[in-house]
């Protein structure tokens, strides 16, 4: 057995799930919030990865200050995109807004193949040295940095919920909408702003992906992904959705390790993680750290 290759494999996973984690946070922000599942997610990341390229190469401007006027503009994306598309959907079948989020998963792709084209783009190179040596393994320093601000960012949405005042409302108006605006507060300034954070921190994991693997619309399919480390977290849990993220980072290394040295499928890093939604869906739906709905029918 290659140890080393192995190691190595599981250093990434562990690296590509905690940013797993963080897109998946942004899938369970939104349900808790609007009990709606964001099929256009992986969208979110594409479009920030496009917006960011075009203010690096375009704009010719430095990677820090394209970063920032990124998440700007992905945070002012997600306010538009819910008042405009989503708010006159309140009140409509749940199905009927899921269908809406999937006709702008179907719109982003078009609309990006159509602004920047279909071929791959190559970020221009941000760190002086593409890689490090760590424990003598080589690491690609964009996935160093994406460790480090998928951390912080799973920080800063535990200071967010725990202590802001915005956070505190957004968990009330998670547990009942109506109680929470009888107590004064602005069901709809909930919603927008949970598009706004979802697509700002979708739009740097798309930043921190494109510089590793290129911009193109491939990058949308993490997305998909993603969903079964939502699902095998719980749908309703920003911790779930971490634990979730990392488990499905290292099942897809781990399941490209054994495929390689062992099955030659060629295929089981692609789908080892839906083995695994299928089988949590079947002996436990709501997930890890889901909360389980008892309905009288």
């Amino acid at each position: 057995m290659n140890f080393e290759l192995l190691f190595q494999l599981l250093l990434n996973g562990l690296i590509v799930g905690t940013l797993y984690g963080v897109v998946a946070m942004c899938f369970v922000l939104i349900y808790k919030s609007t009990q709606i599942v964001n099929f256009a997610q992986g969208e979110f990341l594409l479009i920030g990865a496009w917006v960011c390229y075009a203010f690096l190469v375009e704009m010719h401007m430095p990677f820090w200050l394209g970063f920032l006027f990124t998440l700007l503009f992905m945070m002012a994306f997600g306010i538009v995109l819910q008042m405009v598309v989503l708010r006159p959907m309140i009140g409509e079948p749940i199905i009927s807004v899921i269908m809406v989020t999937i006709g702008l998963s179907i719109f982003f792709q078009a609309a990006t193949k159509w602004i920047f084209g279909a071929t791959t783009a190559t970020y221009p190179q941000v760190f002086e040295t593409r890689s490090v040596n760590l424990l003598g393994m080589q690491i690609e320093t964009a996935y160093i940095m994406s460790f480090v601000i998928s951390l912080f960012i799973m920080a800063g949405f535990y200071w967010f919920f725990k202590y802001s005042k915005l956070g505190l409302a957004m968990r009330a108006t998670a547990f009942d909408q109506q109680v929470a605006q009888s107590l004064g507060i602005s069901v709809k300034t909930v919603f927008a702003m949970s598009w706004a954070i979802s697509a700002l921190v979708s739009g740097v994991a798309g930043i921190v992906i494109g510089m590793v693997n290129g911009v193109s619309s491939a990058l949308s399919v993490i997305g998909i992904k993603v969903f079964p480390a939502v699902i095998l977290g719980g749908l309703d849990s920003i911790i779930g959705a971490i634990v979730g993220g990392v488990i499905i980072g290292l099942l897809e290394n781990t399941a490209e390790f054994v495929d390689g040295q062992y099955l030659h499928w060629g295929n089981l890093f692609s789908i080892a993680p839906f083995y695994v939604l299928i089988i949590i869906l079947c002996i436990k739906p709501y997930g890890l750290f889901g909360t389980k709905d008892i309905e009288r029918i």
